[in-house]
């Protein structure tokens, strides 16, 4: 799959929560895009990611 531009190799198919809990992320910080569409946070344990995903995560940065 590919993950904000960049080739990742998944061994199974794998909840879009579980990957971005397994990779460090906060699920209430971020904002999520799954081949083209933006993911609400209440689906993420039930959306499934696969080798031909194409993912785009955003950080919120808070600022001033």
């Amino acid at each position: 799959m590919i993950v904000n531009g960049k080739e990742k190799e998944l061994s199974e198919s794998l909840s879009l929560r579980a990957y971005l809990l397994a990779e460090g992320y906060n699920p209430d910080h971020i904002a999520v895009e799954l081949d083209g569409e933006i993911i609400r946070k209440e689906h993420y344990a039930d959306t499934m990611l696969t080798n031909s995903s194409r993912v785009e995560i955003v950080r919120f940065m808070g600022g001033g």
